[in-house]
């Protein structure tokens, strides 16, 4: 049998919700992100609306050079909590028709529906019925692609975006592959297609005529690679992935700054953050890790592996402190300041067999804290500098 996968992308998801939320701004150029300050702001463009696509904005771009491709654009801050909750939403739908699930980010996801879509007529009408169900349940759209194997399955549904649907058959895997630029292939970046494009290859169906062992005197061990791509090879199953690797938090200053007290706040506040979703998540870490970008865009990451695990403020802010002061020197002046924890073990398994009371008390402290920013916001309290 035949397997068959779904990729399920939300549309332009950070942004859609604030739609769904404020209809307003339907219709609108949104851009969720930093605030662009007039075009002086010194952040990126997390994500944005189709209608602020039209004008070149995309994500990961500077938001000052959104601001010049758009100044009437609406700019929102993010509200992470929100675009947590509707997730949990969505992949809770996935659970629904299928066990077989692999997130990829927040809002994108492969499924293998290859044992349930008969319980719903079918992989194309269970891929209406799960577009149905975001729609009516969550208020987003979501484009689907369709296809027996995985990377063919995601191009089906960049292809089809927004609010789209394309199933490949197992047996038009080629046929529609064969049109495609190869930069639509895994592994393609920019080097190899212009090594492609040199030899006059720009399609997937150019590429597919090459022989596996051309490829491979071509490309070395990225051939065979290629060779499968290329005829719609792909082994790898979807595999539900619920390791979290590491968990952070990062800030970049609206100016270059060596004030330490200024730098150290904004630490305590990313320490604050990176703690609550480890406990979101259950987890514990045993490495610290600071981030720190200096004024020439110099980057360095410097790490400090604790005794025990944790995920309290308190003990990330302190180590992360302690890291930062060692490599500061005076006259640097700061532009990113990061803080990352992983090193996890199981959410399950305790560290030490001994009770510790003052742990027992933190995590009540923590736990309190968690529940009163759940209910009224992130600023809703704060710990004393």
């Amino acid at each position: 049998m035949a397997h068959m996968i779904l990729h399920v992308d939300l549309d332009a998801f950070f942004a859609a919700v604030e739609q769904r939320d404020n209809p307003q701004l339907r219709g609108k150029p949104v851009v969720v992100g930093a605030d662009p300050k007039g075009g002086k702001g010194r952040g990126v463009v997390s994500t944005c609306s189709y209608e602020a696509r039209k004008f070149g904005i995309h994500s990961a771009m500077p938001v000052s050079k959104a601001y010049q491709l758009c100044p009437h654009a609406i700019f929102i801050q993010p509200h992470f909590e929100k675009y947590s909750e509707a997730s949990r939403k969505v992949f809770k739908i996935f659970k629904d028709f299928t066990p077989h699930i692999q997130g990829l980010s927040i809002d994108e996801a492969f499924m293998d529906i290859t044992t349930s879509a008969h319980l719903f007529g079918g992989p194309l009408e269970t891929a209406k019925r799960l577009k149905e169900r975001i729609r009516k349940d969550v208020g987003l759209t979501a484009s689907v692609g369709i296809a027996p194997v995985k990377f063919v399955a995601k191009i089906a549904s960049d292809l089809s975006k927004p609010d789209g649907l394309i199933e490949v058959s197992a047996g038009g895997v080629e046929e529609f592959l064969n049109p495609l630029k190869i930069e639509r292939l895994w592994g393609v970046g920019p080097k190899t297609a212009e090594s492609l494009h040199r030899l006059g290859i720009t399609t997937i169906g150019q590429l597919a005529e090459l022989s596996r062992q051309d490829m491979h005197d071509r490309f070395g061990e990225s051939g065979e690679h290629f060779y499968n791509l290329s005829h719609g090879i792909d082994f790898r199953a979807v595999v539900e992935e619920t390791d979290i690797k590491s968990v952070s938090h990062e800030h970049t200053f609206e100016t270059d700054t060596a004030n330490q007290e200024e730098i150290l706040a904004v630490m305590l506040h990313l320490s604050e953050l990176v703690s609550r979703r480890l406990r979101k998540y259950s987890l514990k870490g045993k490495t610290v890790t600071v981030k720190i970008r200096l004024q020439g865009f110099e980057t360095y990451t410097r790490a400090v592996t604790l005794g025990e695990r944790t995920n309290f403020t308190d003990v990330i802010f302190a180590n992360s402190k302690k890291i930062f002061e060692k490599f500061f020197k005076h006259g640097m002046k700061i532009r990113l300041i990061g803080v990352r924890v992983n090193h996890f073990a199981d959410a399950y398994v305790q560290d030490s067999l001994f009770s510790n009371p003052v742990d027992e008390r933190r995590e009540k402290i923590h736990l309190v804290v968690d529940k009163i920013k759940n209910k009224f916001g992130e600023d809703a309290i704060g710990r004393g500098k």
